[in-house]
C-alpha cells in the first residue's frame, strides 16, 4: 500500500497561546507551528496527532494512522477492532521534520478496521494539554465536512519526513485491493505519488491545514485489484486501473463519530462499521 515521493520545505513559526485545561486558562505556552507539526512516525507507517469537534485539552490524545498499520497485522475484511490494549510508541516530529521531539505511548486501540475505510485510532497516555506544555505541539483538527474535488492538499509523511503537494482529483465509488473494499476514497493528482511508509499520513487541506483524509495506498505496477495495486470500481461495476496514482480515505465520518472525551461512539448517526457482535 504505497506510491512515489516529492518534498516541500516550509518555515516554522513560534507563537504564544493560552493553555486551556478543563476550561481554565493558565499561563501562555509557546506553540510551535510548521509543516510537520502534529505528525508522528510509527515503526512501519506515518501518522498524526488529531482531535475532533468535541475534544477538550484535558482529554487523552488520539493518534490516527491506517488499519493496515496495526502492530498485530492487517485486519481481515469485515473485522472491526475496538478498545484493545496497546503500548505502541509514536515518535513526535519537530515542526520542521528535522528531528524527533519525544515519544508518545499508546494505552489502547480505540478503533481499527480495513472495512469501508482503512483507519486506526490509538489513545495515548498523555493529554493534549500535556503534549502542548511539554513539546509546544498542538494536535491537527479533523474536519467534519466532506472535502471537494479540486482542493489543494498536502500528504505529510512522518515516517519519511516528506511532504507531497497536489490536488484532490476526485472520489472513487468503491476501491478494491486484494480482499478489501473501501468506499468513497480520495484520488490524488499524479504529483502525490506516495510510496510505502507514507501509509497513515494525514491528508491536509492546504488552506485550512485540517485533516480531510488519511493516506493509504497507490497502484504500483498497473495490476488489477491486487495487493499494492488497487482498482477503482464505478457504480455500474466498471473497473479502472490507474498505475502510479495514490489514494486516501476520507476522515469526516470519523470526526462525526468522536464524542466527548474523544471516544469513538458507534451506532446512531455514526456511519463507521461496527464489530459483528454490536
Amino acid at each position: 500500500m504505497a506510491g512515489r515521493l516529492a518534498a516541500a520545505t516550509l518555515a516554522c513559526t513560534v507563537g504564544a497561546v493560552p493553555l486551556m485545561t478543563s476550561g481554565t486558562a493558565t499561563a501562555a505556552v509557546p506553540v510551535v507551528s510548521g509543516p510537520f507539526a502534529g505528525t508522528v512516525a510509527l515503526s512501519n507507517c506515518s501518522g498524526s496527532l488529531v482531535r475532533g469537534p468535541w475534544t477538550r485539552d484535558a482529554d487523552r490524545a488520539l493518534v490516527l494512522t491506517n488499519g493496515h498499520c496495526l502492530e498485530t497485522g492487517m485486519p481481515a475484511a469485515g473485522e472491526v477492532i475496538v478498545d484493545r490494549p496497546s503500548s505502541r510508541a509514536f515518535r513526535l516530529l519537530a515542526p520542521g521534520g528535522d528531528h524527533d521531539l519525544g515519544t508518545l505511548t499508546a494505552t489502547r486501540i480505540e478503533y481499527a478496521t480495513m472495512t469501508d475505510t482503512d483507519v486506526t485510532v490509538y489513545r495515548v497516555r498523555s493529554t493534549y494539554a500535556q503534549i502542548r506544555r511539554k513539546y509546544g505541539i498542538s494536535a491537527l483538527r479533523l474536519s467534519d465536512t466532506r472535502p471537494r474535488a479540486g482542493t489543494r492538499i498536502r500528504v505529510v509523511s512522518g515516517y519519511w519526513r516528506k511532504i507531497y503537494s497536489c490536488g484532490l482529483d476526485g472520489f472513487v465509488y468503491r476501491m478494491r485491493e486484494a480482499g478489501w473494499t473501501w468506499k468513497d476514497s480520495l484520488r490524488y493528482t499524479p504529483e502525490c505519488a506516495t510510496i510505502a511508509g507514507t501509509s497513515g499520513s494525514p491528508v491536509l487541506d492546504a488552506r485550512t491545514r485540517q485533516v480531510i483524509g488519511v493516506n493509504n495506498t497507490g497502484n504500483e505496477d498497473g495490476e488489477r485489484c491486487t495487493l499494492n495495486n488497487p482498482c477503482e470500481v464505478a457504480r455500474d461495476g466498471t473497473v479502472t486501473i490507474r498505475k502510479g496514482i495514490g489514494y486516501g480515505q476520507q476522515t469526516y465520518l470519523l470526526a462525526r463519530c468522536l464524542g466527548r472525551g474523544g471516544d469513538v461512539v458507534l451506532g446512531g448517526s455514526c456511519r463507521l462499521p461496527r464489530p459483528a457482535s454490536r
